[in-house]
């Protein structure tokens, strides 16, 4: 089960992601990110996200590198995410 809630905060549209984020939400959350930065900076809030997968984590990766902030990302998965980035990254972990 998941939810998201919205709010504005200082000009910026809050995007709180609250529950599980597991892979077949992907497609879902991807449309709802692309659709609302279009018009707003978009902030991305994991304080209320309980557990996720590998899939969700390389979105989240993908989120950050598009320019969406990740705020109250809890330790274990910043440093998930930090790892699938070096796992991508040219001259990475995989190279």
């Amino acid at each position: 089960m998941w939810k998201l809630r919205q709010s504005k905060e200082r000009g910026k549209l809050v995007l709180t992601l609250c529950g599980r984020i597991e892979s077949e939400l992907i497609v879902e959350l991807r449309r709802i990110f692309e659709s609302k930065s279009r018009d707003h900076e978009v902030v991305v809030d994991l304080k209320e996200v309980k557990l996720l997968d590998r899939d969700a984590v390389t979105f989240l990766a993908s989120c950050e590198g598009d320019g969406i902030r990740l705020e109250n990302c809890p330790p274990y998965i910043r440093e998930w995410i930090r790892r699938e980035k070096d796992s991508l990254a040219p001259n990475g972990p995989n190279d």
